[in-house]
């Protein structure tokens, strides 16, 4: 092969290079948490954030998926985390003694992932003929009623058979509750950790990146630019629409699964998947930018940290987050810090070239002399 078309090969393109990119930042922080663990520099309560931290930020990459890239505004998430978190957790509670752990995850993993999925599709049908606040409110609402129904069914067996209800019932003989109403589902195996939820949330980012750059997502977004343009040169709307919500709900699903697994006790609480909860995915993915995915990844993981290394400061930490979050708004989308962050992002970038030339100069100045 000449060395010209070797060159070729090894150029990529922007997109690739972005993509890397945020792979790139994924795989260092990882890293990074590791080497800190390892030399005793990480405390215990940031252990107890790493997971929570990383299944926020696939979910707020896959909210991203339905608000920045498909242009449509969705409050249900939650209700997607749960139903993952839920369906999972049944699987791996039932099967606890007679499967092996990892290949328990697994499946539950799958199944958490194809419920939600499955969930996206069905509220999809009716709820992405609407458009603008009346989509958030109905989402907002199957978000609510799916949480409310997990809070007040029970779920069993025993000796006679499967039971399932609204009202509380006794088991008869040998066999188990595995959804106690109010009180959820306890005793799930914790197989959820950090080395995990980084695997997950890579594999998230490449669907996403790997769908956006294709057809079908340079589809979805013709959509979300003009609907009237992108229909009158064939595009299905619907058939778009319904992919991109059912893989965003899919991921939150994958998001819920993780949860349930970092948890002994899941409830059905709006503490975990409330109107909240959706307010707050909605934050991370308006903060980091709408369409940014990487910008996602980085806003979850900051501001799910932030309250928490606040928290010495007792009645002033929401405050401090609160004001904090205005100036990163003001930061990320003022007219005039745009202008100032361009401006300086070009001389910094100029500086850099200047100098990588110079280097480079030198060095073959160098050789040259040799």
């Amino acid at each position: 092969m000449k060395v010209s078309n070797f060159s070729k090969l090894l150029k990529i393109s922007k997109t690739q290079k972005r993509n890397l990119i945020t792979y790139a930042i994924v795989i260092a922080f990882y890293l990074i948490i590791q080497i800190m663990d390892k030399t005793g520099h990480l405390s215990s309560h940031m252990k107890g954030l790493l997971v929570p931290m990383t299944y926020y930020s696939i979910v707020a990459v896959a909210l991203n998926l339905c608000v920045g890239i498909l242009g449509e505004l969705s409050l249900g998430h939650a209700g997607f985390m749960c139903i993952g978190a839920f369906s999972s957790s049944l699987f791996s509670l039932y099967f606890k003694e007679s499967m092996p752990a990892g290949i328990r995850f697994f499946i539950a993993l799958l199944i958490g992932t194809a419920m939600a999925a499955l969930l996206g599709f069905l509220i999809g049908i009716p709820v992405l003929r609407l458009k603008g606040d009346y989509l958030a409110i109905v989402t907002l609402a199957f978000g609510e009623i799916i949480k409310n129904i997990l809070a007040a069914v029970y779920f069993g067996y025993d000796e006679t058979g499967i039971h399932l209800s609204f009202k509380s019932f006794q088991i008869q003989g040998e066999g188990k509750m595995l959804i106690n109403g109010a009180m959820g589902i306890q005793g799930t195996p914790n197989n959820s950790n950090f080395t995990i939820a980084i695997v997950i949330l890579l594999l998230a980012l490449f669907i996403i990146q790997n769908l956006v750059n294709s057809r079908d997502g340079r589809a979805i977004m013709s959509i979300r630019d003009n609907r009237i343009a992108a229909e009158s040169i064939g595009i299905n709307i619907t058939k778009y629409k319904m992919l991109a919500f059912t893989i965003s709900a899919a991921i939150a699903g994958t998001s819920g699964v993780l949860f349930a697994h970092n948890t002994s006790t899941l409830t059905a609480s709006s503490t975990y998947f409330g109107y909240n909860v959706s307010i707050m995915i909605l934050v991370y993915v308006v903060l980091g930018g709408i369409g940014n995915i990487r910008g996602s990844v980085i806003a979850a993981s900051i501001l799910y940290i932030l309250p928490e290394m606040l928290r010495g400061l007792n009645s002033y930490r929401m405050l401090i987050y609160s004001i904090l979050l205005i100036i990163i708004m003001l930061v990320n989308w003022a007219p005039k810090a745009i202008e100032l962050r361009n401006k300086y992002f070009t001389i910094l970038k100029t500086k850099a070239l200047e100098l990588r030339d110079k280097c480079f100069s030198k060095i073959k100045r160098r050789f040259a002399k040799r």
